[in-house]
């Protein structure tokens, strides 16, 4: 047995060896992805989906209490609609996957696969807006899209991805504005009370904006090996699409106006996020609110009498607002099955045996810290429900702590840069608004202004780039 156990638990490359690697045996040792047949396109496999699963169900109902509509539409953009709006389809151009032939017949006009929705969605709002009585539009699609990538990693860049993307119309700039804020902060209530991911929120710089955007807000995440990850981001499109689209409604005066527009959209690649901010060299380390499974239960010697009994029995008292799994197949020993759930990093083990039985207690795992101990089976559902929360908040708390210890202040140039190259993470950083500057950081660097954040520090009056007169505090870092 023991031979045919090492054959199954295998071991993880240490993430100080090789990130990338890790992250690669992570994903497909603990069964959440494979490869399809089609390059830079993954199958998300059931323990994977269910992740999704968790976050699109908390955050569905967060849209909803804030008066969002969900609805659909088409996968296939005629290519006259992507072109209504330059700069958006120059924005897209490299990435799009046309269709070019249906069945044997070539098509008159070409379709774009759709990378993002917004010409195929304004073009139905132009049909459907007549009067500001209608307004707001809210509404929002959960969907896949597909962007032609050249180097890809599951999760994280992938040629096709899951997400869900807000389109919404009003009335005013002002509620427009009020609606792109109201939806970041949605996600970041998002990455923090359900993944235990602490983020950081601000203003995206012109550059690195959303194609035809006003405005793009993000929010950004600090990875354990230094990088940083957009982990949503909420656009401000203004007036920019319902001109280019004729999106027109009579106002309160008779009079024919256009309404101000946003979008804001999340994608699998959060569940990277998980996988790289909270994970260790054993596997997953999954937060309990988005777990599939919260709490596995293992019999020790199930074949002794009353043991599988009483795990059931303790299943049932735990309630159905657990998601818990009972491992109790014959063809493993529990050692082989505490590594395979530690690798899927359940946040909860529980152990039960005869021994335990005899003494009213079972043995508790915490997968976030590795520690057990024994506590009684009288008030057990009390202590699992409070030892998942204790667990959510040390997780999040070890997340701002690395947060922390990887981000600096910079003091110039030389040593920024330097930084970057050996111990990567967040530099905060004064800069001039310039895009020749900002240019220059990259081409240098490979680093790039994650966000201008909306919580300001006065780092002083220059420039740390190139010594200009300084505008804003930047947060600066490598990004996948």
């Amino acid at each position: 047995m023991a031979k045919k156990e090492k054959e199954f638990v295998q071991d993880i490359t240490p993430m100080e060896v090789d990130f990338p690697q890790w992250y690669t045996d992570v994903i497909l040792k603990t069964d959440l992805v494979d490869y399809s047949p089609v390059r830079g396109f993954m199958v998300i496999k059931p323990y994977g989906y269910a992740i999704w699963e968790n976050i699109q169900k908390y955050m569905d109902k967060r849209f909803k209490d804030t008066g969002h509509k969900n609805c659909y539409f088409p996968l296939l953009i005629p290519e006259s609609l992507l072109k209504k709006e330059e700069e958006h389809v120059e924005g897209f151009a490299p990435e799009v996957a046309w269709v070019t032939h249906g069945g044997k017949e070539e098509l008159p006009e070409r379709l774009c696969v759709r990378p993002t929705s917004e010409t195929i969605i304004c073009s139905m709002y132009a049909k459907w807006l007549k009067s500001y009585r209608e307004l707001p539009y809210l509404y929002n699609q959960w969907c896949s899209v597909v962007r032609w990538e050249k180097t890809t990693r599951p999760f994280l860049r992938t040629s096709e991805f899951l997400w869900q993307e807000g389109h919404t119309l009003h009335e005013t700039y002002d509620e427009a504005q009020a609606e792109t804020l109201q939806m970041l902060q949605i996600y970041k209530e998002t990455a923090e009370d359900l993944m235990a991911i602490p983020v950081v929120t601000g203003r995206k710089s012109d550059k690195e904006k959303f194609a035809g955007a006003y405005a793009t807000y993000t929010m950004e995440a600090l990875m354990h090996d230094g990088k940083a990850l957009q982990a949503g981001t909420s656009h401000n499109l203004g007036q920019h699409f319902t001109k280019a689209f004729e999106i027109t409604f009579l106002d309160r005066n008779g009079e024919i106006q256009n309404p101000y527009h946003t979008s804001w959209g999340v994608s699998t690649r959060l569940i990277g996020g998980i996988i790289m901010v909270h994970g260790d060299n054993r596997g997953l380390v999954l937060p309990p609110r988005v777990a599939p499974i919260q709490v596995v239960m293992i019999p020790i010697a199930q074949h002794k009498e009353g043991v599988l009994d009483k795990v059931y029995e303790l299943k049932k008292a735990l309630g159905d607002e657990i998601r818990i799994e009972i491992d109790d197949s014959e063809n493993y020993s529990p050692g082989w099955k505490f590594n395979e759930w530690e690798m899927k990093g359940v946040p909860i083990r529980i152990e039960v045996g005869p021994r335990d039985i005899e003494n009213n207690q079972v043995v508790i795992f915490r997968r976030d810290t590795l520690e057990k101990q024994s506590v009684s089976m009288d008030g057990l559902k009390e202590t699992v429900e409070k030892l998942l929360d204790d667990i959510h908040e040390s997780l999040l708390e070890k997340a701002r702590k690395l947060r922390n210890e990887k981000t600096y202040y910079i003091t110039d140039f030389e040593d920024f840069a330097k930084k970057m190259e050996t111990a990567p993470g967040f530099a905060k950083g004064m800069w001039c608004g310039s895009r020749e500057c900002e240019d220059n950081i990259k081409a240098k660097t490979s680093a790039t202004i994650r966000c201008i954040p909306f919580e300001q520090e006065d780092l002083g009056d220059k420039c740390h780039f190139c010594g200009q007169e300084a505008k804003h505090m930047v947060y600066v870092a490598k990004a996948y």
